[in-house]
Parts: C-alpha cells; sequence; structure tokens
C-alpha cells in the first residue's frame, strides 16, 4: 500500500506514530495516481486542493476538515467526488490517538475507508460532517471560556490549568493546551465555528483575539 502525506512537520510526525507499521511518503502532486492513500492533515488551511482530489478514482483521500465541511466544497464545486474522500480531525495533539475522529458524506465511503484505516492498523470513529467535529469544538469552546475567565481576573492561567488537570481529570489545561494545538488553530476553529453556527459560545474572547494577532508580530 503506497501512502503519501503532507502537512506540517508536527502533523507529519503525529501521523508516522500512528501509523508506525507503513512508510509514508511525502506528498508529490506530480505523482498523485500513484498513491492508495493520502492524507492531506492541513487541508482546512488550503481546501481549494479539493480540486485536485475529486476527480480520482479508486483512492482513498482523507482530508483535515475542523475548520471547513465537505459538503460545502463540493457544492461550491457543483459536484460530488469520483473517489473516496472522509474528513478528519487532524489538528496538533489529536492525530496520534487510539481513536481517530473522521467524518464522511456518505455510508458507502465510511464503510470503505473504516476497512483500508483498519489495514492500516486505526480504528475509527464516524461522526456527522460539521465544522469542528465533536472533539475540536468542545477543547476549542473550553479553551475561549478560560481565556474569559483570565479575562475577568476570575482566576490565573496556572491555576485554571491546575483546576481543569485536578477536578476533571484532563491530561493538560486549556492554557498549556492551546500552546500545544497553536493558538492559530484554536482561534481558526472557533472563528469557523462562530460563522457556520451564530452560537454565542464560540464568540472569541477579545484576550484571546489579541494574543492569536500578537503572534504574527512576533513572527515578523
Amino acid at each position: 500500500m503506497y501512502i503519501a502525506a503532507k502537512g506540517q512537520p508536527n502533523q507529519l510526525e503525529e501521523l508516522r506514530q500512528l501509523i508506525s507499521t507503513h512508510p509514508i511518503v511525502p506528498f508529490k502532486g506530480t505523482e498523485i495516481d500513484k498513491y492508495d492513500i493520502l492524507f492531506d492533515l492541513d487541508f482546512d488551511d488550503t481546501p481549494e486542493q479539493i480540486s485536485q482530489y475529486i476527480h480520482l478514482e479508486n483512492k482513498l483521500i482523507v482530508v483535515g476538515t475542523v475548520k471547513v465541511q465537505l459538503e460545502e466544497l463540493y457544492a461550491e464545486l457543483g459536484t460530488l467526488p469520483s473517489t473516496t474522500i472522509i474528513g478528519m480531525n487532524t489538528l496538533p495533539t489529536f492525530i496520534n490517538r487510539p481513536l481517530v475522529e473522521c467524518c464522511a458524506t456518505h455510508p458507502n465511503d465510511e464503510a470503505i475507508a473504516t476497512e483500508k484505516l483498519k489495514e492500516l492498523g486505526l480504528e475509527t470513529r464516524f461522526v456527522k460532517s460539521r465544522v469542528g467535529l465533536v472533539t475540536p469544538r468542545i477543547v476549542c469552546m473550553i479553551i475561549n471560556e478560560a481565556y474569559y475567565t483570565v479575562q475577568e481576573g476570575t482566576a490565573s492561567r496556572e491555576d485554571i490549568d491546575l483546576g481543569m488537570r485536578l477536578g476533571t481529570a484532563y491530561p493538560k489545561g486549556p492554557f498549556a493546551w492551546s500552546q500545544e494545538i497553536g493558538l492559530d488553530h484554536v482561534y481558526e476553529t472557533l472563528e469557523a465555528l462562530y460563522q457556520d453556527t451564530k452560537d454565542e459560545r464560540y464568540k472569541i474572547c477579545h484576550l484571546l483575539k489579541t494574543e492569536y494577532l500578537a503572534s504574527f508580530a512576533t513572527e515578523k
């Protein structure tokens, strides 16, 4: 089985740890017809790539779909894919997990993907195809609420992280987790969720937004 992947270095490292029994080669657009399975881990930052995948045949394309919804992309193109395309939670820290969170737009795609990924030793859990999926939606909302708590002066970041770990048995607190995920991913996921739902739960805390914008000045 010929597997290729593209994404950020930390995402690719997680994927290699997840699929340690099979070699994974870097994705090359000129060789796309050679791949049996392609993982596009940062797809939701460049969703225009869908036009490169949608007319392929007899492939399994696994794309990161935390910030975008596959059905919306198909609607914009005005066509359905000729091959099997599924979404996956590919945010950093969520890839190398015992249960891989995925979504599909058709039961046949789910069945085909489940079987092929099982051959790689992966156990999947398919959730509804929607912006934020399930786990990223919950975790990013918790991080956002933690920022509101700090902004209001109710508690410190250290106290919140400690309280979450001791009180809920979470592996890490929301601020430590946001650093590992990347504040840019947290912000962009929340923004996508708010634009999709207009739910006040996903309205981005001003403090979080300020730190997100400040990161660009730091990079320069």
